[in-house]
């Protein structure tokens, strides 16, 4: 294959690579349809009706660039959460904010915290910028918040990640634990809180803004991709302290933000009465797949997140023979990618239509394999 010749050593080394296979990538690959998207976490219950309302109003103004400074979402969001707009940096999605924090923070060679199996999304900008991850594995299916306070303190390590709830087991850990965590870490430490999963989590999982904003080492990333049901949009955000969400000015794309997707993201702001209805399906879901789950012998995990990992009681090769199974049906689900982590598949919340798929599907594949 021809390439330039003056790419740099770092890129020379790195793989192509996709951190996630889409469901149109297999659709293309495999020759099957996927009739039940249920694997990417998105939400199969879209967005609210005034929010698409919103889109199709912006659509005519595609044609202008959005506001560079995201002034107005800023407003809404720092009205929402109850802090101050200059807490608030904007980007496209969370995995746009992770390239931009890692390009903050890591020089080549620089070791980077995290959990072994969790978001490999984040991995993905670690390794682009040359960073060197330092892993601990989760116990008993949870990110090990001694365990990476631990590498941080051995590494001296000056960034780490941690979701909470998590991705891709759905677990999480209560606030007053995320909170004395952030708080234990070294100040040289910026902990990167990912909280994709917030809107979906138990009462009392997620601290609240400002037990956190006195940290100038705490990054809090979100995003309108899960329960706002906008993940095609990109919209996603940062809390922080202020010098550090002003930060993100001097390397962010300052026109990266799609006009279209502002205006989905303020409209979906407003009409919370639809959020709780969304959160509310997802959780009718969650029970729908830990039930199909149970009736074909598979064992639900507790989720506080848009999806349920199911425990297939085996390895990793034959969790994958049922993911792989499930998509000769339609039904396009995902499972992590290390062990112990991948005796599991992962199944999004989905739509009544897209269970009963699952439901049908399921007990074929594994008589299968049986």
């Amino acid at each position: 294959m021809t390439m330039f010749s003056r790419f740099t050593p770092l890129l020379d080394q790195l793989p192509a690579t996709v951190p996630f296979v889409g469901p149109e990538a297999i659709e293309r690959n495999r020759g099957l349809a996927v009739k039940a998207r249920i694997g990417a976490n998105e939400s199969g219950f879209g967005p609210a009706p005034s929010v698409i309302r919103a889109i199709a109003d912006a659509a005519a103004d595609t044609w202008k660039y959005a506001d560079p400074e995201n002034f107005e979402l800023k407003q809404a969001l720092a009205a929402h959460l109850g802090c101050r707009p200059e807490n608030l940096a904007i980007g496209e999605g969370i995995d746009s904010l992770l390239g931009h924090i890692a390009r903050m923070v890591i020089e080549p060679g620089t070791p980077v915290v995290t959990s072994l199996g969790a978001y490999p999304t984040f991995n993905f900008h670690v390794v682009g910028h040359g960073g060197r991850l330092v892993t601990t594995p989760y116990v008993n299916d949870r990110e090990d918040l001694d365990g990476l306070l631990d590498l941080v303190r051995r590494d001296n390590a000056p960034l780490v990640y941690f979701a909470n709830p998590d991705n891709p087991m759905g677990s999480w850990w209560d606030a007053d634990s995320v909170v004395a965590f952030a708080r234990a870490l070294p100040a040289s430490c910026l902990l990167i809180l990912d909280e994709a999963y917030c809107e979906t989590a138990p009462a009392r999982t997620t601290p609240p803004v400002d037990a956190l904003l006195d940290l100038p080492n705490v990054m809090r990333t979100r995003t309108f991709s899960k329960a706002y049901g906008l993940a095609g949009a990109r919209v996603g955000y940062v809390i922080a302290a202020e010098g550090n969400a002003k930060a993100f000015d001097k390397i962010r794309h300052h026109f990266g933000m799609a006009r279209v997707s502002v205006a989905a993201a303020l409209a979906a702001l407003k009409d919370q009465a639809y959020l709780a209805e969304a959160i509310a399906a997802i959780g009718r879901s969650r029970e729908k797949i830990a039930a199909i789950a149970a009736a074909n012998g598979l064992a639900a995990l507790p989720s506080a997140t848009n999806f349920v990992a199911v425990d297939c009681g085996r390895d990793g090769t034959y969790a994958r023979a049922i993911v792989d199974g499930l998509m000769e049906h339609g039904v396009f689900i995902r499972m992590p990618g290390v062990a112990p982590l991948n005796r599991c598949i992962r199944i999004s919340a989905g739509r009544p239509e897209d269970m009963a798929l699952l439901e049908e599907a399921l007990p074929q594949v594994l008589k299968r394999l049986a």
